[in-house]
């Protein structure tokens, strides 16, 4: 008995050893199995039947074009696309289109390992094994890639845009550990909420963080390209992007980032109070309304008088602090702060630190670009999206709470 069972086991380390080619296989088998379909569909007929309706497709079944490798992420399989001939309108697959050799998820894939630090030279061992023979990894074909992006970045950055009016304008320099070129530089970037409540990125772009120039550069391209007003901006206290909203959009609230104020509050105060002074300023960012969180700031100003520093850092800026309780409620939480822009990039930050080997300026911000484009495949919307088409036509509110226009 006790043979038999570690046959058994032997059987099945076999079987597993062999699981994922056997699965390859059977997806093989599978998709091929798709394409035939998608010719009877066309057709109207099943293979080796004969025409028997007039109004059916007068094409005809003409074998197998070249064998294709199709790679998925975990490996690569060969297709053979059936070839159609004598039809009038040209037979395109929507299973493999004719210039598709990857998976979403492969595509994706490369973009985020060239951020991560892996170079050109590395992914034929770093993929090979995984993906297969015959995957689209070579020099030649990661260097048309990368130049398929740049192409495609250049195109994304003069896109017209459709929407017109735009709620709200999340702004910021963020500064990555990339080849950005000169030193003190950073990625623009502005990200808006569509009418539906789902995010998108409208500008990334080289500039200088705190220069008015780029931040006017980028805002002016923003309006160029169709984005005509913006009822509020959200950012950090950096001069140059507000003297730069100022002047392109001089008709748009302006709502200062709470994080980054709290920080510059407790850089104002020894560490025996920051303890006191992070309670004080979350009181006043929670606050139910206005008039609540004023009361919590007389608090703070009684209780750190002595620091006039720390008091005046947010006494000078209470009115952008409190931008957001102009604007309905449920939005509150995604306006006090200007985390909708450092969220996505902390992934990319996660993935930087090796490519301080992209020499290139642009080499460094398209690959960006691409990585932040997968990213905003998954952004989560806005709570209450069914409120942002109001906001972006004007609706006045107060405290979160529409106001309402007498007849």
């Amino acid at each position: 008995m006790k043979e038999k069972h570690n046959t058994g086991n032997e059987s099945k380390r076999v079987f597993y050893a062999e699981l994922e080619a056997f699965a390859r296989e059977k997806i093989r088998q599978h998709l091929q199995d798709v394409l035939e379909q998608e010719v009877t569909e066309w057709l109207g007929r099943d293979k080796s039947e004969r025409r028997g309706n007039p109004l059916e497709e007068p094409g005809y079944r003409n074998g197998y074009g070249k064998p294709r490798r199709f790679t998925l992420s975990m490996g690569t399989i060969e297709l053979r696309r059936p070839r159609v001939r004598n039809i009038d309108e040209r037979f395109e697959s929507q299973l493999l289109p004719l210039f598709k050799r990857q998976t979403r998820q492969v595509r994706d894939l490369i973009p985020e390992l060239y951020l991560h630090g892996l170079a050109s030279g590395d992914f034929e061992l770093a993929l090979r094994g995984l993906l297969g023979q015959g995957a689209p990894l070579s020099a030649s074909s990661l260097q048309r890639l990368k130049e398929k992006w740049q192409s495609e970045y250049e195109q994304w950055k003069s896109m017209a845009i459709e929407q017109e009016e735009w709620a709200y304008l999340w702004a910021d320099g963020i500064y990555v550990k990339a080849g950005i070129g000169k030193e003190k530089a950073a990625l623009l970037v502005v990200i808006g909420v569509q009418k539906d409540g789902s995010k998108q990125f409208l500008a990334l772009e080289p500039g200088y963080r705190e220069s008015k120039e780029s931040w006017a550069l980028v805002l002016r391209q923003l309006k160029l390209r169709g984005v005509k007003n913006a009822r509020l901006f959200v950012g950090d206290g950096n001069l140059g992007l507000w003297a730069g909203v100022g002047e392109i959009y001089p008709h748009s609230q302006e709502q200062l980032c709470w994080n980054h104020k709290i920080l510059n509050v407790m850089d104002a105060v020894s560490k025996k109070e920051q303890v006191g002074v992070q309670r004080h300023l979350t009181a006043m960012m929670y606050a139910e309304s206005r008039q609540e969180a004023f009361k919590e700031r007389k608090k703070f100003e009684q209780a750190f008088g002595h620091n006039p520093k720390a008091v005046k850092t947010v006494v000078d800026n209470w009115d952008r602090l409190t931008s957001y309780y102009d604007f309905p409620r449920e939005h509150w939480k995604h306006l006090r702060t200007s985390n909708v822009v450092e969220s996505p990039f902390s992934r990319v930050r996660l993935r930087t630190a090796a490519s301080r080997r992209f020499k290139s300026q642009s080499n460094a911000t398209c690959l960006i670009w691409k990585t932040l484009m997968v990213a905003e495949m998954s952004f989560r919307k806005l709570n209450a999206p069914d409120l942002m088409e109001k906001v972006a036509e004007g609706k006045k509110y107060d405290n979160g709470k529409e106001v309402r226009v007498a007849a």
